[in-house]
């Protein structure tokens, strides 16, 4: 279990030299674990065979096009639940207490609800905490794929991936439409999303509500809190 989810928060994390080169041992450690399904084992393949052939500076081009413009695919779990209010503070204060509960220092450049990290503490709890706590931010994971899977990008495998775990069934049906989200090149449009107070997810999101986004955030918390009375005891 360990291995998989380093894994896995490696492909969602800003490509380098040495992750590019460590490409054949996450496939390794991927497969050696078996627990993400071959069909999805195919979709990462496909990107672990980019990140060891394709371009660095093209890579690292793509992801920030991706995860750090593009507002509506921000990996920072509570960017999509609490946009930018006081609440998003009180729970990453929550969920980096919980971290040092267990032992897990995260670096002071570093939120605590940023996804790669957030895996990273996952693989050191046993499975069964660690998947149900993976289960909590479903929604926000898979809004994520879906709007990944629109603009046709490799990296939503990692989040079919991350669903399975998770004991979740990705949405069916989604056709692959061209992306909705404000273009990333379009510094204007950009600037404008980021004066958001929070992300506008669409029509039939299961986010699309504050209640919705309360409830999301109200059980994550109360995942952390489960998770850490079971250690106490």
């Amino acid at each position: 279990m360990a291995r998989t989810f380093k894994a896995l928060s490696a492909l969602l994390s800003y490509p380098t030299a040495e992750l590019c080169g460590a490409a054949g041992e996450l496939r390794t450690a991927l497969r050696g674990e078996a627990l993400v399904p071959s069909r999805r084992l195919a979709l990462l393949d496909r990107l672990l065979d980019e990140l060891a052939a394709r371009d660095l500076y093209d890579l690292q081009e793509r992801y920030t096009l991706l995860f750090d413009r593009s507002r509506s695919l921000s990996l920072h779990l509570f960017e999509h639940i609490h946009g930018e209010s006081r609440d998003r503070g009180q729970a990453m204060v929550d969920l980096a207490r919980h971290y040092e509960s267990r032992g897990f220092v995260i670096a002071a450049s570093e939120l605590p609800d940023f996804l790669p990290l957030f895996l990273e503490f996952l693989s050191l709890l046993p499975e069964g905490e660690a998947r149900a706590l993976l289960a909590e931010p479903a929604e926000v994971l898979r809004t994520l794929e879906e709007r990944l899977r629109r603009r046709r990008s490799i990296y939503a495998g990692v989040f079919l991936a991350l669903l399975d775990l998770a004991g979740e069934v990705p949405a069916a049906g989604a056709r692959m439409a061209p992306a909705d989200e404000v273009d990333p090149e379009d510094l204007a449009a950009l600037d404008a999303e980021w004066e958001e107070t929070a992300v506008t997810f669409g029509p039939g999101d299961p986010m699309a509500d504050s209640c919705g986004r309360t409830r999301l955030a109200t059980r994550l918390r109360a995942a952390v809190r489960s998770v850490a009375d079971r250690a106490g005891h």
